[in-house]
């Protein structure tokens, strides 16, 4: 069988390594060929352009690279039919590989997404493009496929694989050892987000609301795991550790597995402190002209995953104008001081990250595989 395959990132590369692996384990004889990263590689791609090639971010970013990007697409779509390939699977980077297998599958190739875009929260008229983009979609959460049931899409939801890398027992006492904090004092971890803009928005709003506890809770440890050296400069240059916080380089699983409860600005952060079982805080700020753009483009009740796996409001989120010091304190005080309130959730949380603990790559393998084997 050959496959190809398009990956537009690290995160793309990892996914794209073990499913090769697992399509090698249930099937034999593979053959790799299109873009990938060294893990990739590893497994057996012939990559034909660095895995760099489409990461490209940012609107002006992408209208100065997109005549060299056209022509990247036209010669994978040569190459892939000149092989010729059995299926083409794209992993995320869907501006690009939607593309590429719209051309592809109209060629008469089977054609797969793996990943998909946030196609249910915003721009959903993309859901079109995507009808006659795939023949199967591989969603990692349960939301996603339903809204592509809901629009006709051939969908497959296989489970996320983070819920696989984290462990449903996880150990609160071995954590804060590991960290050097005490078994006897509440802890917070507040996660302000990855990104230089994030530390600007949400770092002085946070460090009202730290303030603000500590005049409940004198004793609260608070733990920020910075997600980079340079994210480490800049809450430094906010006075974070002036305030009496200490701040961990990465292990973000570890400070929240410690934890009482999480304070953090929406994204993957969410997922994880879920996956560790923790109650949280979702808070989040941006320029108010972005804001105003994004409050009519996304279509969905919430914005954190958590809410979003279970359809309700399971977790605080307090956007914009609502993210205040005062609200987020008022928020988490019942997460530290509740305990009963606090291990109901986590029972719940526990519940959800069975749910999504599917054996992602193993599932995707073998849905692929079964397509490739029916008529359609």
């Amino acid at each position: 069988m050959r496959v190809f395959l398009v990956a537009g990132e690290l995160s793309g590369d990892i996914l794209g390594a073990t499913l090769m692996r697992e399509l090698k384990r249930q099937h034999g004889d593979v053959s790799f060929r299109g873009i990938g990263g060294p893990r990739m590689i590893e497994e057996g791609l012939d990559s034909l352009y660095p895995l760099e090639t489409l990461s490209i971010m940012g609107l002006v970013e992408v209208l100065r690279h997109l005549p060299r990007l056209v022509g990247v697409r036209r010669h994978l779509r040569r190459e892939a039919q000149a092989w010729p390939a059995d299926i083409m699977i794209g992993i995320d980077a869907p501006d690009f590989n939607l593309g590429l297998e719209a051309q592809l599958r109209s060629g008469g190739m089977t054609t797969a997404h793996y990943v998909s875009p946030s196609v249910w929260a915003w721009r959903q008229g993309r859901v079109k493009k995507i009808r006659r983009a795939v023949d199967m979609m591989l969603t990692f959460l349960p939301f996603e496929a339903e809204f592509y049931e809901r629009h006709d899409v051939p969908v497959q939801f296989v489970g996320h694989p983070l819920a696989e890398e984290l462990p449903l027992d996880n150990d609160r006492h071995q954590a804060r050892r590991a960290l050097g904090l005490s078994d006897g004092t509440r802890v917070l971890a507040v996660l302000p987000g990855s990104r230089s803009s994030e530390i600007a928005f949400m770092t002085p709003v946070f460090l009202k609301a730290i303030r603000l506890l500590r005049q409940h809770l004198p004793t609260l440890e608070v733990v920020i795991p910075a997600a980079s050296p340079a994210r480490r400069e800049e809450l430094m240059a906010h006075g974070v550790a002036d305030e009496g916080i200490t701040i961990v380089d990465g292990r973000a699983w570890e400070v929240m597995t410690a934890s009482d409860a999480v304070l953090l600005t929406s994204g993957t952060s969410a997922l994880e402190a879920m996956l560790c079982h923790r109650p949280m805080v979702v808070a989040y700020r941006m320029a108010p002209m972005t804001w105003q753009i994004a409050r009519r483009l996304v279509k969905t009740r919430w914005i954190s995953l958590p809410n979003l796996i279970a359809q309700e409001s399971l977790v605080p989120e307090l956007i914009q104008d609502d993210a205040t010091g005062e609200a987020i304190a008022e928020a988490l005080v019942p997460m530290l001081e509740n305990e009963s309130e606090s291990h109901a959730l986590s029972a719940r949380f526990v519940d959800m990250h069975r749910t999504l603990q599917r054996g992602a790559s193993a599932r995707a393998a073998r849905v692929i595989l079964d397509l490739m084997a029916s008529p359609h």
